[in-house]
């Protein structure tokens, strides 16, 4: 046992600490998401790409490594360079979003990409990272501010309010997604569980306007409460059937025949009823318990981070896993209108696949910075 000479005192050692666990879980969920997507998508990517079965899984390949190289730096960084580079992320965020109201590519019937030449860009991803980098910054510098109900207004109005509209034009879905993950981060920041409760409902509130501002929202609610009297409930139909008879242990992988063509885009939001068909009960419950297990690993690192900028950064990403499983699945089991979310990590889309590992990056930054003491 080490002493500090002098003292008789045993002298503590201090070890670097990261967490594997999490990482693991981050690269098992890749490649199982890498496996589900060639087994959903091979059949539309060789009817529509000239015979390339695997087209959606190079492209997603391609988008995973670039995620893992970003996530590889960005964990080697010191997570603090990111307070003085938060304004300038948070601007760039909002610039591109607003550039898609005038510019945006339109692609299956929506438009929230930007095109440079042969790729496209969805800034909507970006602008969730953006919020949660910003917000955790502005609430870390003033923490006891936030107790004060006109500053916590203010504080929302002006961080989180600009870009859910911005978003909210064009992608209400993910427009929800930022204002949950800010309400994650200023519930844990706010010492005053009323307020928050009413800024909740104000929220809410301006949500419901969204949704009721466009006639193709205020239809979305119809074909959920009825889908089977709607052209549009097709996909939601389809969806349950092949979550249906996929039984207990599923048709084995690679066996669905909803994919043949009976779920449009089933690798995109719809993934989770091909994995159901394929896998079973049990395979979507494995699924749902690592997604549960990564929420662990985040609160860990939360509980442990040593400083509030770095433990409000992690439950922001931790929010915004959880609210985008909790959607996803909640659309695909009909649970709530069609939103258009994806499933983290497993759904087809470059852009987001990329900005969630880099997302990843900033939670492994911050788990390198804890520091353990053993006697």
């Amino acid at each position: 046992m080490n002493r500090v000479p002098g003292t008789g005192k045993s002298r503590k050692k201090q070890i670097k600490y990261f967490d594997y666990t999490l990482l693991f879980i981050i690269i098992f969920l890749v490649g199982f998401g890498l496996v589900m997507l060639y087994s959903t998508s091979s059949y539309n990517a060789r009817l529509n790409f000239n015979g390339d079965s695997a087209y959606y899984l190079k492209r997603q390949l391609t988008a995973s490594l670039l995620g893992f190289a970003a996530m590889l730096v960005v964990s080697r960084i010191d997570y603090h360079i990111w307070l003085r580079l938060s304004v300038l992320l948070y601007a760039g965020a909002f610039g591109l979003c607003f550039l898609v109201i005038f510019i945006g590519a339109n692609i299956n019937g929506s438009t929230r990409w930007l095109r440079l030449g042969p790729l496209s860009f969805q800034p909507s991803e970006l602008a969730k990272m953006a919020v949660i980098v910003f917000l955790s910054a502005v609430i870390s510098q003033a923490p006891k501010k936030i107790g004060d109900f006109k500053i916590l207004c203010k504080l929302v109005g002006f961080t989180v309010g600009p870009m859910f509209l911005v978003v909210g034009f064009s992608n209400l879905s993910t427009a929800i997604i930022i204002a949950g993950v800010g309400a994650c981060v200023v519930f844990v920041a706010s010492p005053k569980y009323l307020q928050f409760i009413l800024l909740g409902l104000g929220t809410a509130a301006g949500g419901a306007v969204l949704l009721f501002t466009a006639a193709y929202r205020a239809e979305r609610i119809q074909v959920w409460l009825h889908p089977e009297e709607h052209e549009k409930g097709y996909q939601t139909l389809q969806g349950l059937y092949a979550i249906g008879s996929g039984g207990l242990f599923g048709k084995g992988l690679g066996e669905s025949m909803q994919k043949l063509g009976f779920v449009p885009e089933a690798q995109n939001d719809m993934i989770f009823s091909i994995i159901c068909e394929e896998l079973g009960l049990f395979g979507a419950v494995c699924v749902i318990l690592l997604f549960l297990l990564m929420i662990w690993r985040f609160l860990v690192i939360a509980n442990n981070a040593p400083d509030l900028f770095g433990a409000l950064m992690v439950v922001g990403i931790m929010g915004h896993i959880a609210i985008q499983v909790i959607l996803n699945i909640a659309v695909v089991t009909n649970s709530i209108p069609n939103t258009g979310v994806t499933l983290p990590f497993i759904s087809y889309g470059g852009t987001s696949v990329a900005i969630l590992l880099t997302e990843m990056g900033l939670a492994l930054s911050v788990s390198r910075s804890i520091k353990l003491e053993m006697i």
